[in-house]
């Protein structure tokens, strides 16, 4: 077997063995970093099988122009995306109920609706952002630190940014199937059309600025910037009312809607820029 194939079954192989291992300390510890995390040690043991140099996942630094992309690119879309909401009456701005509980939990009474959420908005886009770091690295350096480049060796740029989209994907579905993840009030098919665009979408912004960097570190920025805004800020802060479950997050269709848009216009950037004898 080529050396890269190796590589990509390998750590293919390991994901899915590690899986219920990552399954089980989510329940125990209810947090998905420990799962998250087993992509991360997939990722340490598949070098170690294939005898593949850990500095080679793009741990450089790179071209800081990028972190700012990587930073604002998911905030664009997710504040996009809920804006719609709001401004059609598919969700209300904003949760009397959530921003009760930003109050007592700041034990800030005497602060105004208005300054709360702008409490929370900066807080979200620091303390939030930098503590998802652990397990989205460990995410990371398996998605985009190993398998970009591994499967850049035989496929287009189009191909490697909707394979490894779809594998990102399919990781997650398990939760979805198991109700650990996802929206209780829609059909499973909807939820994973919506999640699965959602993700591509995304991978294929990621996979184009991982090609311009060779650095895995603007992907974790991406990805932090995506969880923390959409699931500390834009969702709770918005009222459902009956139809928010068909719009709302990422199993809704407003916001892979609105990421659908940027990775059209980066899968076209990529589509330009790279060609298959590119070798990442």
């Amino acid at each position: 077997m080529d050396r890269s194939w190796r590589l990509i079954a390998t750590f293919l192989l390991l994901v899915v063995g590690l899986y219920p291992l990552g399954v089980w300390l989510l329940l125990r510890f209810q947090s998905a970093s420990p799962l998250m995390l087993t992509v991360g040690l997939a990722t340490v043991g598949t070098c170690l099988v294939c005898r593949h140099n850990l500095r080679s996942l793009g741990w450089h630094w790179g071209d800081w122009r990028y972190y700012w992309q990587s930073f604002l690119i998911p905030l664009a879309y997710i504040a996009l995306a809920y804006t719609g909401i709001w401004v059609f009456a598919l969700g209300d701005w904003y949760s009397h109920s959530f921003v009760d509980e930003l109050r007592d939990g700041y034990m800030l009474e005497s602060w105004s609706d208005g300054s709360l959420i702008a409490l929370r908005f900066a807080l979200t886009g620091t303390v939030s952002f930098v503590l998802l770091l652990p397990g989205i690295l460990g995410e990371e350096i398996g998605w985009r630190g190993l398998l970009v480049p591994a499967l850049s060796r035989y496929f287009s740029f189009t191909y490697v940014a909707v394979l490894s989209g779809v594998l990102w994907s399919m990781w997650h579905w398990p939760l979805i199937f198991l109700g650990f993840y996802g929206a209780s009030n829609s059909p499973l098919a909807f939820q994973l059309v919506t999640f699965t665009v959602c993700l591509v979408s995304m991978s294929s912004v990621i996979t184009y600025i991982r090609y311009k960097t060779n650095s895995l570190w603007p992907a974790v920025v991406f990805h932090m910037s995506h969880n923390a805004f959409l699931q500390k800020f834009f969702s709770p802060v918005t009222e459902e009312v009956d139809v928010t479950v068909w719009f709302a997050d990422e199993f809704g269709i407003a916001v892979p809607l609105a990421a659908a848009c940027f990775g059209l216009i980066y899968w076209r950037k990529g589509v330009r820029e790279f060609r298959q004898s590119d070798k990442r």
